[in-house]
């Protein structure tokens, strides 16, 4: 069981190295995408905030998951995530694959667009 982290750097230091290098990679682009979010862990994961949630972040066994805090992002991208285990706001991206940067980069637009507009 893991402890609950009290900051970003302690969440991804509680992964195998394998694991932690893919939630670094999806940190660097959040943090690219929208550098002026404020970062912190919400409901046990690493958060993001621009103009309220912007998205999350997760590890498991198999995946990182990427938490787009709305219901619609999914619903946009269609087919472009074919072949991504999805729900109304989740993205599962598999450990055992590169993370599709382009998308990912396509996804946090969409989603800073969001927050900005508010």
């Amino acid at each position: 069981m893991r402890t609950k982290a009290t900051s970003v750097a302690e969440y991804l230091a509680a992964f195998p190295p394998s694991t932690r290098k893919k939630l670094k990679e999806l940190r660097a682009l959040i943090r690219a995408a929208a550098p002026q979010a404020t970062e912190q862990i919400s409901y046990g994961m690493p958060a993001y905030k621009l103009n309220g949630p912007l998205v999350y972040f997760a590890g498991y066994a198999k995946h990182v998951g990427l938490y787009a805090a709305n219901g619609t992002t999914v619903k946009q991208l269609g087919a472009a995530l074919d072949g991504y285990k999805t729900s109304k706001g989740t993205i599962q991206f598999p450990l055992d694959a590169p993370l599709p940067t382009t998308l990912i980069k396509k996804i946090l637009k969409l989603r800073v667009t969001e927050n900005l507009a508010r």
